[in-house]
């Protein structure tokens, strides 16, 4: 096998590509920090409006993963006999309540 050869020669298969990290996989992934998004260079050429739809859109992804990720924790099987995926489930909820809460304050902050 050519990886467990040049393995055993020293070398690696294959170079390891690195990650950029852009504003579209942030929103992608849920990322809705201002601050954090302003972090990327194209967040400072994006009019108010767009940088709002960007968050939005941002919003509703990380809801979106954290009521999959809930539904996946609530189908584990014999759930009932793993008491700390109860705790799992309320820090889900937590979770939920603030992106509701940080999605209020950004409506009335973007709107101005």
């Amino acid at each position: 096998m050519e990886f467990e050869d040049n393995l055993e020669k020293g070398g690696s298969s294959k170079p390891a590509k690195s990650y950029k990290m852009t504003l579209q996989k942030a929103v992608d992934m849920g990322e809705y920090d201002p601050k954090f998004l302003a972090t990327f260079p194209e967040w400072h050429t994006l009019s108010r409006h767009v940088q709002f739809q960007f968050i939005r859109t941002a919003i509703e992804n990380r809801r979106r993963h954290l009521v999959v990720q809930y539904a996946e924790i609530n189908n584990i099987l014999n759930f009932s006999k793993k008491p700390h995926l109860t705790d799992a489930l309320r820090n889900i909820e937590k979770q939920l309540k603030l992106i509701e809460s940080d999605r209020e304050e950004l409506f009335v902050e973007y709107s101005k």
